[in-house]
Order: structure tokens, then C-alpha cells, then sequence
């Protein structure tokens, strides 16, 4: 069975700006049938989001974004998962301790940049136990050292230096998705574009995901070229995988030019 679905959506669990219960509510409004509660590398804003599905009829699927070694942009969705099922919620408490290291490192790249920031006033933003990318720029924002996030990115977050430099130890692609299969769900590669791999490269990698248990490939997404959709819908079929989509939803104040998504997709697989 279709539903106007979303599957790719981040609250304040960790770098998003609105709390799983309101996604939820936001989501019924816009007159969505089924969302995913997709954090970074965090299950912890899940049992809220399905208890306020519960409450307003909206359908929550459990979910995930992991982020993988092999690329400095290279991320997994899972889905349809059993909450703190050990491998995954193990994989969680790796990647959250990882992420705590970075900041360190972080806060003394940007110092060298002249971008004086505090642990505290980052953890302020963050509001929880995962501290992102995001949770930096918006600090650099509010302290006036650039005027938006996406400057932010572009200039200290989100170059080669800092990745070289800072970015936290990742686990393997292999790794990211047997810990979601090992927990009973299902993994789709998250906006193949950001890998930066030409089509040749892409479909090689997908046959070789495929090989490791990947579900689906993430074929809907507002930022896709239309010859992008139609090539990642190409690869789905190529290796018989499912395709999901969604908005990559954030906020307003974190990612300005992103609305939540409504994709008519089959979502019954998921669960």
C-alpha cells in the first residue's frame, strides 16, 4: 500500500530544530500518512515520535542515518528496526562517544581559524546528548562570524582540511548496515549525489552495498536534478532494490530552503 510519506526527517534528538513530537504534529498538518524519524546516529528521539503518531493516527516508522568511513559524505538510512535492539543501539553509543572527541578537535580547528566558540554554548544549541555539524554553524551565526549555516559549511565546516584534520572516526559502510539488519530492520543509501562519485562508480558501489544486504536506495529527494532521479530510480531496478525518499527535513533555522517532503511511496516493507 502507498502513503504521502516522508522518510527522511531530523528533530532535536539530534540536529534538528523542532522535537520529534512536534515533527509529528507538523507532519499530520501537512497532511502526511507516514513519516520516518531519521537522526544522525542517534535512536534516542524514537519512542516519542511513535507515541505522538500514536496520539494524532500518522504512521512513524523507526529510523536512522548512519554516517560510513569510506566518503566524507556517505550515509546509510535505516528503517523498520527494533529500538534498542544491542547491535544498533551499541553502534549508537560508539558513534555518540565519537562524536563527544570531536568536539575537542573541533573547537580548537575553528580557534585556529579565529572563530572563538565555547563547548558550552554549542551544547547549549545542541539541547541533547548529539552535537552536530549544525550546532557549530548556528554558533558561528550567532556570534557573527558568518551569516549563515550554509557559510559556515563552505568556508570551515565542510572542507578538505577539516575533514583531514577533525572529522571523527567512522565505522565502515559493512558495519552500518549489518548493525540495522542485525536489529531486524532494513538500510537504504541516503542522497547518492553527496557521495561525489561519477554514475560508473555509483552503480559499482551499489552492486557492492547490495552485496553487503542493502534494502532500497533513496530516490526522491528536493534537491535531485531530474536526470539524477532517473538514474537512482535505474540503479533501484538494475539491483531489485526498494526506493524511498524524502525531504532531509531539518527546520527553517538550520536548513532554510527545505520544506518537509510529501512522497507517494510503498511503505509497508518497511515494517
Amino acid at each position: 500500500m502507498r502513503y504521502l510519506s516522508d522518510l527522511h526527517i531530523h528533530s532535536t534528538a539530534s540536529d534538528g530544530q523542532y522535537t520529534p513530537a512536534q515533527l509529528v504534529n507538523m507532519a499530520k498538518e501537512r497532511g502526511l500518512e507516514a513519516i520516518a524519524l531519521t537522526d544522525h546516529d542517534t535512536i534516542d528521539g524514537l519512542k516519542e515520535a511513535v507515541q505522538a503518531g500514536q496520539r494524532c493516527g500518522l504512521r512513524v516508522i523507526p529510523g536512522i542515518e548512519l554516517s560510513a568511513r569510506e566518503y566524507p559524505t556517505f550515509h546509510i538510512l535505516g528503517y523498520g528496526f527494533a529500538p534498542d535492539t544491542p547491535p544498533l543501539a551499541e553502534l549508537c553509543r560508539r558513534m555518540r562517544d565519537r562524536r563527544n572527541e570531536r568536539t575537542g578537535r573541533l573547537l580548537a580547528f575553528l580557534a585556529q581559524k579565529g572563530v572563538a566558540l565555547t563547548a558550552a554554548e554549542v551544547e547549549a544549541l545542541a539541547g541533547g546528548d548529539v552535537i552536530g555539524r549544525p550546532h557549530f554553524a548556528q554558533a558561528m551565526v550567532k556570534r557573527g562570524y558568518v551569516k549563515s549555516n550554509r557559510e559556515a559549511f563552505d568556508r570551515y565546516l565542510d572542507t578538505e582540511e577539516y575533514h583531514e584534520k577533525v572529522e571523527r572516526n567512522k565505522p565502515t559502510v559493512r558495519e552500518c548496515i549489518q548493525a540495522i539488519k542485525a536489529s531486524g530492520g532494513k538500510a537504504s543509501l541516503a542522497h547518492p549525489y553527496q557521495i561525489g562519485i561519477n554514475d560508473e562508480d555509483l552503480d559499482k558501489l551499489v552492486g557492492e552495498l547490495t552485496a553487503c544486504g542493502l534494502d532500497a536506495i533513496e530516490c526522491f529527494y528536493p534537491k535531485y536534478t531530474r536526470e539524477q532521479e532517473k538514474y537512482y530510480i535505474h540503479l533501484a531496478k538494475k539491483y531489485c532494490l526498494h526506493q524511498t525518499g524524502g525531504s532531509d527535513f531539518h527546520g527553517e533555522k538550520v536548513k532554510p530552503d527545505v520544506e518537509l517532503a510529501a512522497v507517494n511511496l510503498e511503505t509497508d516493507w518497511l515494517l
